[in-house]
């Protein structure tokens, strides 16, 4: 590829808590750093209580404290390799309300988030991924709370439909995840009295600009089986992404509305990466 047609991915925000897969998301951005040559850091966030001493109340609790200090050592051997391209933040917030605001502002400045699916019985806001997509204006990779995925973007999914969002997610994607090479697929999910993309051939000759390899496939499915059909479509081609554009304004409730993207955010099968 020649130079000036690739984006780096230079500068990468991972969520830390003290949950056991918390490890799994940490290696997945370190190798996605270490791939692009990019700065990642890792922000540790949690809902936590503060320590009551009679009717004084005081912030940081040590419980908080020692889980954020046990985190950040975690951090710290996870990215050795990265030397100097690695550092590491308190949010310094317990409230739910608080770490929405604190990560959203935070992620702004990144050119990708990276965050855990929602998982019961671990301390963070039920939903940060869902917040992060829709507020932040940057793209959310979600990682799943099962799995192992040591890298992605080698056999991308691409949910496509005429969107913006779905275009959005697309240019992300190519920009800054998708591997090079690797062997993609491009995915519209159409109702019965939809019509195809006129345009499919230019999609796929837009991926080939920037180095992606794909082609392009429609279907046609009662609306109620769209995010299963992705799923599964991602499932036959041995997927390791999926690209959606999230919570669309409009089209199949597969982005329409947000019931698709929270369909998706709730049954993941493989790391998917949201653009709004």
């Amino acid at each position: 590829m020649e130079e000036g047609q690739r984006v780096s991915l230079a500068n990468i925000l991972v969520h830390v808590d003290s949950s056991p897969r918390a490890a799994e998301r940490v290696a997945l951005a370190v190798r996605l750093a270490e791939r692009e040559r990019g700065r990642l850091t890792g922000v540790f966030a949690e809902t936590a209580d503060p320590f009551q001493v009679g009717v004084v109340t005081v912030w940081p609790s040590e419980r908080y404290t020692a889980a954020m200090e046990r985190a950040h050592a975690a951090f710290q051997q996870a990215t050795a390799a990265l030397g100097e391209r690695a550092s590491f933040m308190d949010a310094n917030r317990g409230s739910g309300a608080a770490i929405f605001e604190r990560l959203t502002d935070l992620a702004r400045s990144f050119d990708l988030v990276v965050v855990g699916q929602t998982e019961e019985g671990v301390p963070v806001p039920a939903k940060l991924p869902e917040r992060l997509i829709t507020q932040s204006g940057r793209p959310v990779l979600v990682v799943p709370f099962v799995g192992t995925y040591p890298d992605i973007g080698h056999r991308p999914l691409f949910a496509w439909r005429r969107s913006a969002a779905a275009a959005r997610a697309l240019a992300d994607s190519r920009l800054i995840v998708v591997a090079r090479p690797c062997d993609g697929l491009v995915m519209e999910v159409l109702k019965p009295s939809e019509e195809a993309d006129e345009f499919a051939s230019l999609v796929i000759a837009g991926l080939a600009a920037h180095g992606v390899t794909a082609r392009f496939e429609h279907v046609v499915v009662d609306d109620v089986d769209v995010m299963d059909t992705l799923l599964n479509a991602a499932a036959d081609h041995s997927s390791d992404l999926l690209v959606i554009g999230g919570f669309d304004a409009g089209g199949l409730a597969l982005l329409g509305r947000g019931a698709g993207s929270r369909f998706i955010l709730a049954h993941m099968t493989l790391p998917v990466l949201f653009s709004h």
